[in-house]
């Protein structure tokens, strides 16, 4: 798919606001372990993590395709889309689910950073990927549920206002689905912690600001309950084709980024008085992380086609997740090799963006899990799990 001159635009604003943060910034918020306030808070300002609002709620009624195009930039100006992408898509179970009053109270002030919406409680400890397992209850007592469980890589956290929290309002032994009984609820940081939630921060090899969460009689007003009781695990599937194809967007842009790296080194290193860039040895593998990006690129963009157009994309935004990201660590490990041992030097920032990269085979859904869902729901294959 080529740019449009709306696509081209739109890359050129993006990268203005990345040229105030060079690698510098984020090679010192990667050792403190800091989050990038500052940044937040331009894209905020300019709307960008409001592209996916509507209009009428205060938003930029963007596209995903266009979405995609500003989480690629960031990532391939030798940023992290990761610290904030979560404000742009987890928004979308309250857009498609809530009710007008809910989006009406929310979403502008989402639209305009005043509040932020980052953190998507779903993940726990015992269950992992097995969502219809989890433990996380919500009792309904009066007009208020009474939350009792516990999370685990809860990203983002500390830095926002309001979670998106998925937790079991019927018994898993009460249901005749193991889909049914599960229900979101809108969670206002603000109040809970210290009182009925606890953060514990998990120190990962990447900068993610990853926590854990402990629920402790928490009370969350009725009035906060999204969609109806009960339909809980359908509100969040339809919001994950969405997420895989911003995620392969952004691997897009790290992959893009090493190979540009990795270009201009191999041009500029002379080793036996040549350019190393002129033996195929180097050559090679970014030439063919080169190719592996393009391809991706192009289902990514497939996927956000068939998701604007409001047609099926389950297959193409599982595919342009996995290939984008596979891609990406191609890329990745070319570009650490054709450095050396400079590859590993923190002022080269490869060995930094290399640690982001390699999450993105894990997070937010295993390239393994990829692969069963291909398997099962494309090719008919007997399901594996």
């Amino acid at each position: 798919m080529k740019d449009t001159a709306f696509h081209n635009e739109l890359r050129q604003s993006v990268r203005a606001i990345c040229k105030n943060y060079p690698d510098a910034y984020w090679r010192e918020l990667d050792e403190r372990r800091a989050y990038p306030e500052d940044f937040v808070n331009d894209l905020s300002r300019t709307g960008f993590l409001g592209a996916l609002i509507p209009e009428e709620y205060g938003g930029s009624g963007l596209s995903v395709t266009e979405a995609s195009i500003i989480m690629e930039e960031i990532n391939r100006s030798g940023g992290n889309a990761g610290a904030c992408h979560a404000q742009m898509y987890t928004m979308g179970t309250l857009l498609r689910h809530g009710s007008e009053d809910q989006k009406r109270k929310y979403l502008p002030k989402i639209a305009d950073g005043t509040l932020r919406l980052q953190a998507f409680g779903v993940t726990e400890p015992n269950t992992g990927s097995d969502t219809t397992q989890l433990k996380t209850m919500a009792v309904r007592k009066g007009d208020k549920y009474v939350v009792n469980g516990q999370k685990v890589f809860i990203s983002r956290t500390e830095y926002s206002d309001l979670m998106i929290l998925l937790a079991r309002t019927t018994p898993l032994d009460q249901v005749k689905k193991r889909t049914e009984g599960l229900s979101v609820l809108l969670v206002d940081l603000r109040e809970a912690i210290g009182k009925g939630i606890t953060i514990r921060p998990i120190r990962t090899m990447m900068n993610h600001a990853t926590t854990e969460l402990f629920f402790e009689n928490l009370e969350v007003p009725v009035e906060n309950l999204i969609g109806e009781e009960g339909k809980g695990f359908s509100y969040i599937l339809d919001g994950m084709n969405v997420e895989r194809i911003l995620i392969a967007s952004e691997c897009l842009g790290d992959g893009y980024w090493f190979v540009d790296r990795a270009t201009q080194y191999a041009n500029q290193r002379v080793v036996f008085k040549r350019p190393i860039g002129q033996n195929q040895g180097i050559q090679f593998p970014i030439a063919q992380s080169y190719i592996h990006l393009e391809a991706a690129n192009l289902m990514r963009y497939r996927a956000a086609e068939l998701f604007d157009a409001g047609l099926p994309c389950g297959k193409e935004a599982n595919m342009a997740k996995l290939l984008a990201a596979d891609a990406s660590w191609e890329a990745a490990n070319a570009a650490i090799q054709t450095h050396g041992g400079f590859g590993f030097a923190e002022e080269y920032d490869i060995e930094r963006k290399f640690r982001e990269t390699r999450l993105y085979q894990v997070a937010p859904v295993s390239t393994n899990l990829i692969l069963s869902y291909v398997a099962e729901h494309v090719l008919g294959l007997p399901r594996s799990y």
